[in-house]
């Protein structure tokens, strides 16, 4: 259901999802295919057994049917995100991570998990990376001033969840804060 903008504070996941949806991924087709035009691009030729960029989309809709194998990208791996949690948890700042890994990582872990190496090693390891960022963003916020916000790496995810809170306490902060004496020139 869609509401009026009004009534919305940010965009939901599943919209989040879609939007990450439109990203390129490299398949294995199983089937042979011409290139084909979409709305979006045109993308093909698919023969097995050559790799071939597609976006999620279009991965997910041929691997539903067994039409292809999705080849994971790079990030979603156990060693990397288990680098990237050490990093987390033991730095400051936010790793750097895809500006869009929670909705891509979250709609191959559903719909191709058995081209994924260590599903459950794969999906305690996001959720645990996903809390520590959560905390670092709740500390963060905690120490909001009217005049700037420096959380860099944040993905589209977490800026979604935090938009509504930040929105809100940068206006209590605007109305707040006397107005700044500006020299005239």
């Amino acid at each position: 259901m869609s509401l009026p903008v009004s009534l919305r504070t940010s965009v939901t996941p599943p919209e989040l999802e879609l939007i990450a949806c439109q990203q390129l991924i490299d398949i294995i087709p199983l089937i042979t295919m011409e290139r084909t035009a979409f709305i979006s691009g045109a993308y093909g030729p698919l023969r097995p057994p050559n790799r071939a960029k597609v976006p999620i989309w279009m991965a997910v809709n041929l691997k539903t049917k067994k039409k292809c194998h999705i080849v994971p990208p790079e990030w979603l791996t156990y060693d990397y995100l288990k680098e990237r949690l050490e990093e987390e948890t033991s730095k400051d700042g936010f790793s750097k991570l895809p500006f869009r890994y929670i909705e891509i990582s979250k709609v191959l872990l559903d719909v191709a998990s058995d081209d994924l190496e260590n599903t459950d090693k794969l999906r305690s390891l996001l959720k645990d990376l996903r809390e520590a960022r959560q905390a670092k963003c709740r500390a963060g916020l905690s120490q909001i001033d009217y005049s700037e916000l420096s959380l860099p790496n944040l993905c589209a995810m977490e800026i979604n969840e935090i938009r509504p809170f930040f929105v809100e306490s940068m206006s209590v902060l605007t109305q707040l804060t006397p107005p700044q004496n500006i020299p005239n020139s």
